[in-house]
């Protein structure tokens, strides 16, 4: 995870910190396997992909600011956990997904996700969206291998809709593959740009909702369209970190 802060005068510590995530050498080893299968794949198989993820948006009673904590790897780093309790004024957590068809559903969500809140999201949420912007079964499903989502419950889940969609084989430690950070990043300078940032956790949620919906298809398309960019990113570092 990585700690965001809307403060223009953190902005270059921010870039420092998502430039020097370590990537493990067998992290490596998967990255680039995962490039290496994809390094054909064009835009217009890439469309066929819906992407998720969660983050949370902290709120600073201090001065009226938000903070952002930003999921990049399942390995969480201490040095950037501490920075919750030095935040404070609590968080709105949520969990979001998109295609180049559309955006999805953007959820909130009480607490950090286990394996039980993760299968109401992937029934009530994730299987409609497939099922709908993919009617012919020829969707993949991308999600990151946080723990809950790797839990039985959810494989078995999977299983057993596997003739309506596919779950794409993700890599670890890859947020620079899944163009939905990007559009944490949206929701991120929509919120510094507000004329009156929130002050308490619902008005956090609202603007977090509303920002969300009005972000323009144009965005998100770009963000599709990068993706063979991407691609051709891992395989120049060989598996390494990337300038995404």
């Amino acid at each position: 995870m990585n700690f965001r802060s809307l403060s223009p005068s953190h902005e270059k510590w921010e870039q420092k910190q998502r430039c020097c995530v370590y990537i493990f050498v067998e992290c490596r080893k998967k990255r680039l396997q995962f490039a290496r299968a994809h390094q054909n794949w064009t835009v217009e198989d890439w469309k066929n992909v819906a992407w998720s993820d969660e983050s949370r948006f902290l709120l600073r009673h201090s001065d009226g600011g938000v903070r952002i904590w930003r999921k990049q790897n399942e390995n969480m780093d201490p040095s950037c956990l501490v920075t919750t309790v030095q935040a404070g004024g609590g968080g709105v957590m949520v969990w979001g997904m998109f295609s180049w068809h559309t955006l999805g559903p953007l959820v909130p969500i009480g607490h950090r996700l286990n394996a039980t809140d993760y299968l109401s999201i992937v029934s009530d949420h994730v299987h409609p969206f497939m099922t709908t912007m993919y009617p012919s079964s020829d969707g993949y499903f991308q999600q990151d291998n946080a723990p809950c989502h790797k839990a039985p419950i959810i494989s078995n889940w999977f299983l057993e809709h596997d003739n309506e969609f596919t779950v794409l084989q993700w890599p670890p430690q890859s947020p620079d593959l899944n163009p939905i950070e990007h559009l944490w990043d949206v929701v991120e300078r929509e919120l510094r740009a507000l004329d009156v940032h929130p002050t308490n956790l619902h008005q956090l949620q609202d603007a977090i909702l509303s920002i969300w919906a009005n972000i323009s298809k144009e965005c998100f398309q770009h963000l599709v369209e990068s993706m063979p960019r991407r691609i051709k990113a891992v395989l120049k570092a060989k598996g390494g970190q990337t300038q995404y």
